[in-house]
């Protein structure tokens, strides 16, 4: 037996189980599969039937609403946005409304969070690092404001967060903007936010290959993480593209 930080005993494959992060890579996929695709590997989780994982990716147009948000923040008609083809979804993490779309690069941890500090504040912030020194290896600094959750630039915000837990096993995640279409942030308040801007790596002259980008991600995630990625094609396991 094995006992961790918090003084509980584990089996050896629990130990090793909690050490992996599988890495799924799933492309361009709707909001809708992501998301049923969350619940599906973290009740896995819960169950002790995997272990860690993140899937990153990319979405259709999706404005998505948190729990502490409300349509009041979108400036546009539903008219302008059929017109756009962007869904708007309401969904069970924290935060306001936030826009996902081509171009930007959207992960989503399935953790036990048990395992990881058990303090869902910590968390956030090692998502902010993961974000913090990705950017850094383009040049691009990025830091954190009091009272605000996510990663700014001088240019303006340049990653969402957003986070949903149950049992200790997380969902959502974050989103880093790199060459998006921007104009579809103007149509909302992101984040409920009005005084600041949002910027992408782009804006920074930094012309970047979102596969790129992710590979780095993967890096940074093990190494703030502290965990083992296992890159996993998603027809491994059966969870397709849509």
């Amino acid at each position: 037996m094995h006992q961790d930080v918090f003084g509980r005993s584990h089996g050896y494959a629990d130990v090793i189980m909690n050490q992996i992060c599988q890495f799924f890579s799933l492309g361009r996929v709707t909001y809708q599969f992501a998301w049923e695709l969350q619940q599906r590997l973290a009740a896995e989780r819960r169950r002790g039937e995997r272990g860690d994982c993140i899937l990153c990716l990319e979405h259709d147009p999706v404005y998505t609403i948190g729990r502490a948000g409300s349509r009041k923040h979108i400036k546009v008609s539903e008219e302008v946005l059929n017109d756009l083809n962007i869904e708007v979804i309401e969904v069970d993490r924290g935060g306001d409304i936030t826009y996902h779309g081509p171009g930007q690069l959207v992960g989503y941890p399935i953790l036990d969070l048990r395992f990881h500090g058990k303090d869902l504040h910590r968390y956030t912030r090692l998502l902010e690092e993961v974000i913090i020194q990705t950017i850094a290896s383009y040049g691009i600094t990025g830091f954190r404001e009091v009272g605000r959750t996510g990663v700014w630039t001088e240019k303006g915000k340049i990653a969402a967060i957003g986070i949903g837990v149950k049992g200790w096993v997380c969902l959502h995640g974050f989103s880093l903007n790199i060459n998006p279409n921007m104009k579809h942030f103007s149509f909302i308040n992101p984040c409920g936010i009005t005084d600041r801007t949002v910027a992408c790596m782009a804006d920074f002259g930094v012309i970047a290959d979102l596969e790129k980008v992710e590979q780095e991600v993967q890096r940074q995630f093990a190494a703030v993480f502290a965990v083992k990625i296992i890159p996993v094609r998603s027809s491994e396991e059966g969870y397709g593209k849509t």
